[in-house]
Formats: structure tokens, C-alpha cells, sequence
């Protein structure tokens, strides 16, 4: 099922959708590179494509933590990049005064999963007319999800989809049960696989959270294979040196080569 959002390019039959970028706006010709390189490579394998860029890092481990460049500086990137590339971009919000505030440079409003059950903030970002995609929280089963996605649709808006990004495993692990994904498309929304997220390794001692980015072909193969409509791909050009997630994220020049794999699967399992 492929989401219907602004801009964004369908691509062959039975393929599914991407969003990709970095973790946060560190800058502009960062973001632009990222945004180049990605559409580059969606265009090539004709997957559609979403620009992805939180403005700010609401949720850190510590205090010190990097949490943006400045709110309007970093929506004012994003919007430059859907403009100058006629794509759909996502960013993250926190309060409904964010919704608003995000609402008018970007096309997709995500909830993050530690916020999923936040009925003013679900409320607040459906009244936008915005697409809005509900990370499942960490601490919920894929049923659940209904719930929250009611509510965007209570408040007057269809336009929502569902992101699995792992389960609360222990205090400092996630794990990712793939019957969720089925379980969540029963919902009649898109669900997307967050392959780097669902990597996490959180609540470390030293205050920074860990991660296993060598996983995360497996768990993107596997999202694939169960039937995920989407992908969710945090991605750098240097993972070591971003500002937030780094530990997590796909290394830029590895997405392509990953991509192509999973194109291979998904035509396999829908007998192309």
C-alpha cells in the first residue's frame, strides 16, 4: 500500500516506499547531499521516495546532548529540499504546538513512539490535513496501534500510517516481532519497518545511546519478506561523526547496494 502524499512518485507495481535521510538537520549542505544521493538512487530503482529530517532532538539521554540547529532554520532547510526537488518531506514532532508550527514546511507529520499515545498531539497533528505516520511505542503490542490510529481518524484525517521500530527488550535492548506487521496492515494503514531505529541499544551508562548497524540488512530483509509497504532508513555519510543516532545509522554509500536486495525480495515474493 502505498501512502498518498504530496508529491511523492509511485513506483513499478508491488514496490514499496522509502523513508530516508539523517537523523537530524545538522546543516544545509549536509542535508542536501543526503537528499541528492537518496533520490539519486530512488529514481534509479523507482521507489518512491521520502525526504526524512527531524528539526529538533526533543528526546536526549543527557542534557549536553545535540538537539538542533534552530527550529526555523532546520523547517526552513527541509522545506527548501521539497521545493528545489519537488519531493515529500517528513520531520518529527513533539507538542501540538510543533504540528503547527512544522505543518507548514514539510508534507508528513511522525509521531515519535514514546508520544504514540498522546491524544492532544495525535489530535493537534490530524487537524493539520498533514500526512502522520505513529511510531508504534516501545512498550506496545502491534493491536494497540488501532487505538492511535483512531484517533488521527476521529479528529477528521485518513491520511496516517504506522511504523514498527522494536519492543522494549530488557532495559538496554530492543527486538522486533515481525507478526506485528501483518497484525498492523489489518489496521488498513501502510506500515513501514524502521531498520535502524529497531537497532537501538538504549539507556547506556555513559548517556549515549548504542546500537548494531551491522544488523540492519537482516531486519530490513526480513520487514521486506513479511510484507512492510514502507522502509524508514536513517542514513549519513559518516555515521561516526553525526550528531545524534550515529550509532544506529546506515552509512550513505551502503543504501543503494541494500535497496537493490530488497527489490530482488520484494519481486520475488509477488512473483516477478
Amino acid at each position: 500500500m502505498i501512502p498518498e502524499i504530496r508529491n511523492l512518485k509511485h513506483g513499478d507495481s508491488g514496490a514499496f516506499f522509502l523513508f530516508a535521510g539523517p537523523c537530524v538537520i545538522e546543516g544545509e549542505e549536509m542535508a542536501f547531499r543526503i537528499a541528492e544521493k537518496c533520490i539519486k538512487i530512488t529514481d534509479t530503482l523507482k521507489i518512491p521516495y521520502v525526504f526524512k529530517g527531524s528539526f529538533k532532538k526533543a528526546n536526549r539521554s543527557r542534557i549536553d546532548s545535540f538537539t538542533g540547529i534552530g527550529d526555523e532554520k532546520a523547517l526552513k532547510i527541509l522545506d527548501k529540499i521539497r521545493n528545489s526537488f519537488n519531493i515529500p518531506v517528513v520531520t518529527d514532532i513533539h507538542s501540538p504546538e510543533d504540528a503547527v508550527m512544522a505543518a507548514e514546511y514539510v508534507d508528513v507529520l511522525q509521531i515519535p513512539a514514546f508520544l504514540c499515545r498522546q491524544t492532544d498531539l495525535l489530535v493537534a497533528a490530524a487537524k493539520t490535513g498533514k500526512f502522520i505516520n505513529i511510531k508504534k511505542g516501545q512498550f506496545l503490542s502491534p493491536q494497540a496501534m488501532a487505538f492511535a490510529v483512531q484517533k488521527v481518524r476521529d479528529a477528521g484525517n485518513d491520511n496516517v500510517a504506522v511504523t514498527e521500530r522494536g519492543t522494549t527488550f530488557g532495559y538496554q535492548d530492543l527486538i522486533v516481532d515481525f507478526r506485528g506487521i501483518p497484525e498492523m496492515k489489518s489496521i488498513g494503514v501502510p506500515v513501514i519497518l524502521d531498520a535502524t531505529h529497531s537497532l537501538q541499544q538504549p539507556n547506556q551508562t555513559q548517556g549515549v545511546t548504542g546500537g548494531m548497524p551491522e544488523m540492519i540488512e537482516t531486519i530490513a530483509r526480513a520487514g521486506i519478506a513479511v510484507g512492510a509497504d514502507g522502509l524508514f532508513i536513517e542514513t549519513h555519510e559518516n555515521p561516526a561523526e553525526a550528531k545524534s543516532d550515529g550509532a544506529n545509522m546506515l552509512k550513505l554509500d551502503l543504501l543503494e547496494g541494500l535497496l537493490t536486495k530488497l527489490i530482488a525480495i520484494r519481486n520475488a515474493i509477488n512473483g516477478f
